[in-house]
């Protein structure tokens, strides 16, 4: 059985059709069908959005980690506090490194030295419609360094950081208590990995 790839997708057409804060491009393409063949002309429009870091910052002497409390605008339409409780995370910059980023805003949005950082994963966050990806990262820290207010001024922020052991991380996660797709993926991780990463980071 054939495995499809980027050479099976032929794009026609590339345009922008809107370009504020965030841009939005309109793709014309076909591609490889799996009956064999070529589709007719496919339309989509793409949320366009460049690739950002999130970190989860984990103190393996206390089996602590440090979350961040933010409003979000994307829960305004929806029956979700906006007031939401996440990983760290930001964009990547142009030119900027992925490890850099992730010092960075640990260090902005929670006050906080990395001691150590790994790369777990990259992922799309919604590949039907934005390009977004995700590069994921578990940070070595000291939690009680932790800032109680952190953030840019110059970017608005307004961050309370939260304090949590890993234990009441993974309940509050069993229990449905995170509404956002990122700290979700990254708590999930944390809860199958858990053991052996305190182990390695603390033995």
């Amino acid at each position: 059985m054939k495995q499809f790839s980027k050479n099976d997708v032929t794009v026609v057409k590339k345009e922008v059709v809107f370009q504020g804060y965030f841009r939005m491009l309109k793709y014309y393409f076909t591609h490889a069908l799996f009956s064999g063949g070529t589709s007719k002309i496919v339309e989509r429009e793409l949320f366009e959005r460049d690739t950002a870091v999130a970190v989860i910052p984990y103190d393996p002497v206390r089996d602590q980690i440090v979350m961040v409390e933010q409003i979000r605008v994307g829960a305004f339409g929806h029956d979700i506090n906006p007031w939401m409780i996440e990983l760290v995370a930001g964009m990547i910059e142009e030119g900027e490194l992925a490890d850099d980023v992730a010092r960075r805003e640990l260090k902005e949005e929670t006050g906080l030295d990395c001691q150590r950082l790994d790369k777990i994963m990259s992922y799309l966050v919604s590949p039907g419609g934005t390009s977004e990806c995700i590069d994921l990262y578990i940070a070595e820290i000291d939690a009680s360094q932790a800032l109680a207010i952190a953030g840019l001024e110059c970017e608005l922020e307004d961050i309370r950081t939260k304090v949590m052991d890993v234990s009441e991380a993974i309940e509050h996660l069993s229990q449905s208590k995170f509404q956002n797709g990122v700290t979700i993926v990254g708590l999930q991780w944390l809860a199958l990995n858990h053991q052996a990463l305190k182990s390695k980071w603390c033995p």
